[in-house]
């Protein structure tokens, strides 16, 4: 309880899709383990628009302006995802509602996914799969296309948990790595031989074998690649997305993939999701896609139940929470 009084929940985890929807188990085992406070369930924008009015705390990726301004006693809303750049609208960034996220949970497994598709890239893993389904005995179209991750310069931009993840995991396979992120002053993580600044993302683009785009989306970082930075990238590069779709440009993406400069492209985000199915990006044989599976690992929702539960026992006994986001930063 929160100043000896018990606190009313919105639980509004939908989508879709029901890979991000809680399962039904960790909504119960939620609310057995905080019995004296009032938990309501919402599976839709109406439903939670219906809901919101009197609620202290949502446990939900998405509040809109229409359900924030019905929100007359909301104090505290924590993100099950780590993106809630759909939340920095003036209204609750100027409002004293504190905003936390689950950035964090998921960096191992989109480091996974990010060395992964890396390496799928540099060595033509989508051509060997076609010459299978071929039966074709194709080595000779292999011998001068294979690259490596040993040697290569990997340029990551963000080094948030999963932009160190990465690092970490890239200089481990023997890659040069070079990290953009605001702060400066700060200690390299592990595997970062190199710190540079936003404003130098046009210097180490054309040095950069395997281009990693880990920011998160804010104000600034809408479009931050673009037909200028693509074609500053260096010539057989490839460029990876494990961020929010609409940091790229996916028309000037797909036209620099067109050129035949870049080598190829995974994304995992888009700037619409789910990807529309006219959609040339669908196409590509130099373009890997996947439908933002990047984050999932065996054991998320249980993460994410113990993340929230510990945030609300720090909120009844009025300690501070756990990764609270800068809402003018935008994370």
């Amino acid at each position: 309880m929160f100043g000896g009084i018990a606190v009313k929940i919105l639980v509004a985890i939908y989508s879709p899709f029901s890979s991000w929807c809680i399962p039904d188990a960790w909504l119960a085992r939620l609310q057995q383990g905080f019995p004296q406070h009032a938990f309501s369930v919402a599976k839709d924008d109406a439903k939670a628009l219906a809901a919101i009015g009197d609620v202290d705390i949502v446990f939900g990726a998405r509040v809109n302006p229409a359900q924030f301004g019905a929100a007359a006693r909301l104090r505290w809303i924590h993100s099950h995802a780590a993106g809630i750049g759909g939340m920095l609208f003036p209204a609750l960034v100027d409002s004293g509602v504190v905003l936390t996220n689950s950035r964090g949970l998921s960096a191992a497994s989109i480091g996974e996914h990010t060395i992964m598709v890396a390496l799928a890239l540099l060595r033509r893993l989508r051509h060997a799969f076609e010459r299978q389904q071929e039966r074709q005995w194709a080595q000779d179209e292999f011998v001068d296309e294979i690259r490596t991750l040993r040697g290569a310069r990997v340029l990551i931009v963000g080094l948030g948990a999963i932009g160190c993840e990465v690092a970490r995991l890239a200089a481990a396979f023997g890659a040069s790595v070079t990290g953009i992120r605001r702060r400066l002053d700060a200690n390299a993580p592990a595997g970062v031989e190199r710190i540079a600044g936003p404003a130098d993302l046009p210097r180490e683009l054309p040095h950069a074998d395997v281009f990693v785009i880990a920011a998160p989306q804010t104000v600034q970082t809408v479009h931050l690649i673009g037909a200028r930075e693509l074609a500053l990238m260096k010539e057989g590069a490839v460029l990876i997305n494990v961020s929010r779709g609409k940091l790229v440009d996916e028309a000037a993406l797909l036209a620099a993939l067109q050129s035949g400069r870049l080598r190829g492209a995974a994304l995992d985000v888009f700037e619409h999701e789910p990807l529309d199915r006219s959609s040339p990006l669908w196409n590509r044989k130099d373009l890997i896609v996947t439908p933002h599976v990047s984050g999932f690992f065996p054991d998320y929702w249980r993460d994410v139940v113990d993340l929230f539960s510990d945030n609300l026992r720090r909120y009844e006994a009025g300690q501070p929470l756990r990764n609270v986001v800068d809402k003018r930063a935008g994370y």
